[in-house]
């Protein structure tokens, strides 16, 4: 396995606990346990942060181009008009 496959590997991993740490959090009561978990979440973030960092560096990972000003304002609108139903 190449260094390329393996940080897109470990970025897939990462995202998938900060969606798990989101679900969780989201549904504990346990004030001790929602705090504990939010640190674990913001542990993962930092090493998410350092992984595309890498991916970056390498080139291994691309982003998209940034939204123009126009598009940024359209989505604005669409979800300003959801959330007002």
């Amino acid at each position: 396995m190449d260094d390329k496959t393996m940080v897109a590997d470990a970025l897939v991993g990462v995202n998938g606990e900060l969606k798990m740490f989101g679900d969780m959090i989201a549904q504990t009561e346990n004030k001790e346990l929602k705090q504990c978990l939010k640190q674990m979440r913001n542990q993962t973030e930092m090493s998410q942060e350092e992984l595309y960092q890498l991916a970056r560096e390498k080139s291994y990972y691309i982003p998209a181009a940034k939204a123009t000003q126009q598009e940024v304002e359209h989505v604005k609108s669409i979800l300003t008009q959801a959330s007002m139903k």
